[in-house]
């Protein structure tokens, strides 16, 4: 039996390190799921009870590993079944790929059964990347650039495959004009300031005396960075929902979650603050920051598109959360006053004993 293009698309996802799909089966999708079955490439297949469960499997697995996230759908219903899932992980840039199948490549345009212009159905939440295939020799660079995408722009791509496009025995792209000879790979790029704006930041932060930080998803991997630079500024610091694993919750400068679900710490910190430094985060409410013109600011986000956009912020840099925190703390100037901190602490510890008194709080009984 002959390769065919659902064989060829397994190891190629192979190739790039897939080890996991989340998906849900349907005929439309039958040729790339046989042949994940027979391929022995060690990728497991798990099966949800709904296509939307997929997409937001894929999002979570993204988060949690740092890897792609990879999830799969039939044609039709069951490929719109994925959209909510998938802006999930787009709002929260996160790298997924979303495999479909689609109805075969003569009847699309035909108003066939379960027909639906999926690239446009995707346009928006995968824009950075949505083909469908039309030839075996187009498989190999669709995979190519839709991993490659996602991963290097931490967002969601997509894949279409027509369902009797998937079973064909799959062909290499020709050496002639007119076809794409891809490869395999991706290591994210060292991304940090110039070190000029590093000092720019330096001197804004140098400058106050009363420093809150706020942490989000891109600080997850930056947490003894976080510290070390929080312990320099005597500050305190709030973690945004995606930011709550960035740093625990027993140091006793954390004041823990902000905004709508935040704590009563986290909001005397933003509003008694006068510098507000804020990494990897999109925390979306600004009315629980600072107010404008309080506090100086600085930033530090990997997507350029994200800074300056909930505090009008001074000296905004784009980097890596980790590596530039690095490279800015030996910038920073040991404050010694600790009035600050130690205002931080006891609001903190006020307010666990208050969540332990509400915790602990006797059961109210109805009247008769």
């Amino acid at each position: 039996m002959s390769k065919t293009v659902g064989d060829y698309f397994w190891e190629r996802m192979s190739q790039w390190g897939v080890k996991t799909v989340f998906g849900y089966p349907g005929d439309g999708i039958n040729g790339l799921l046989g042949a994940l079955q027979r391929s022995g490439n060690g990728c497991e297949f798990i099966q949800v009870r709904h296509e939307e469960m997929a997409a937001f499997m894929a999002s979570a697995y993204a988060k949690f590993t740092g890897e792609l996230g990879v999830c799969l759908a039939t044609s039709g219903p069951g490929a719109t079944h994925l959209i909510t899932g998938l802006y999930d992980a787009n709002l929260d840039h996160m790298p997924v790929l979303a495999i479909t199948g689609q109805q075969a490549r003569a009847a699309v345009g035909g108003h066939y059964q379960q027909e639906v212009d999926l690239e446009s159905a995707f346009k928006d939440v995968a824009g950075a990347f949505v083909e469908q295939a039309a030839v075996p020799a187009q498989t190999r660079h669709l995979v190519d650039r839709a991993i490659r995408t996602a991963l290097g722009e931490r967002t969601v791509t997509a894949l279409i495959f027509p369902n009797d496009l998937q079973e064909l025995p799959y062909e290499e792209p020709p050496r002639k004009h007119g076809t794409v000879h891809s490869g395999v790979g991706y290591a994210p790029p060292r991304v940090v300031p110039y070190p000029r704006d590093l000092q720019r930041a330096a001197d804004v932060l140098n400058a106050g005396n009363k420093v809150a930080i706020l942490v989000g998803a891109g600080a997850l991997h930056a947490t003894d960075e976080v510290i070390a630079v929080a312990d320099k500024l005597q500050a305190g610091a709030a973690k945004a929902l995606l930011g709550k694993a960035a740093l625990p919750d027993e140091l006793p400068w954390v004041t823990g979650s902000i905004g709508l679900l935040g704590t009563k710490p986290s909001w005397n910190l933003m509003t008694d603050c006068d510098t507000l430094l804020m990494i990897g985060s999109g925390f979306p409410y600004s009315e629980f920051m600072p107010k404008e013109g309080q506090a100086r600011g600085v930033q530090i986000d990997i997507k350029p598109d994200m800074l300056s956009l909930r505090y009008p912020m001074e000296v905004n840099l784009v980097g890596d959360s980790a590596e530039t925190l690095r490279e800015l703390l030996p910038l920073l100037k040991q404050k010694t006053d600790q009035s600050w901190r130690k205002q931080i602490e006891d609001d903190v510890a006020e307010w666990w004993e208050t969540m332990k008194d509400r915790a602990m709080a006797a059961r109210s009984t109805p009247s008769a």
